[in-house]
């Protein structure tokens, strides 16, 4: 059982290393998204050089990085703390890809789908969790970091014997946000403007 969650570990951490936004970019000829905007190969700064149908591609991709092995492995039946480091595996595997040089994005996306096999009602929680502060403060990072401090609750009220990899999930991705709470603590990091309609 150990070799095969090694197994899957390694397996979650080249997934997570195909990079949705680069192979996207590059589809549509669009700009090196690394390169381009706020160079961070995500979903929103795709959304930004390319549109939304680009964008959409990026998050499904982003988001089946960490569905596809969790899932996989829960089938397995491999262990909750296995399953916590195989999440972890991919979401590295995005932050850092051994395909593109270890330049990645902040694995947000990633780590929603490897969270998302626990349940619709912990992915519903968090969604509607992130809209509400999105709306409220109008900062997205702000937003991310409070709904991954969260999520540990969450999945508590919803299925106890994965709160440890959750929790271990969400430490990631507040560690990863550190230079947008550096922002937020001076008072520079920018807000979401909501475009309002033409009358």
């Amino acid at each position: 059982m150990i070799a095969t969650a090694v197994l899957m570990t390694l397996v979650a951490y080249l997934m997570g290393s195909v990079s949705s936004a680069v192979i996207i970019c590059h589809l549509f000829r669009l700009p090196d998204p690394r390169r381009n905007g706020s160079g961070n190969p995500g979903a929103t700064n795709v959304l930004r050089l390319g549109g939304k149908l680009p964008a959409i591609l990026v998050l499904i991709g982003d988001v089946l990085k960490g569905i596809i092995p969790v899932w996989g492995s829960y089938f397995l039946h491999i262990d909750a703390i296995w399953l916590g480091i195989i999440a972890i595996a991919a979401c590295l595997g995005h932050i850092f890809p051994i395909f593109f040089h270890f330049r990645g994005g902040k694995g947000v996306a990633t780590a929603f789908g490897a969270m998302l096999p626990i349940g619709l009602s912990l992915a519903g929680m968090q969604i509607l969790t992130w809209l509400l502060l999105v709306v409220i403060t109008r900062l997205s990072s702000l937003a991310a970091v409070l709904t991954a401090m969260l999520s540990p609750l969450f999945t508590w009220f919803i299925k106890p014997a994965y709160v440890i990899p959750v929790a271990m999930l969400s430490l990631l991705i507040i560690i990863r946000h550190k230079d947008n709470l550096r922002r937020l603590w001076n008072g520079t990091e920018p807000k979401m403007k909501f475009r309002r309609s033409k009358k």
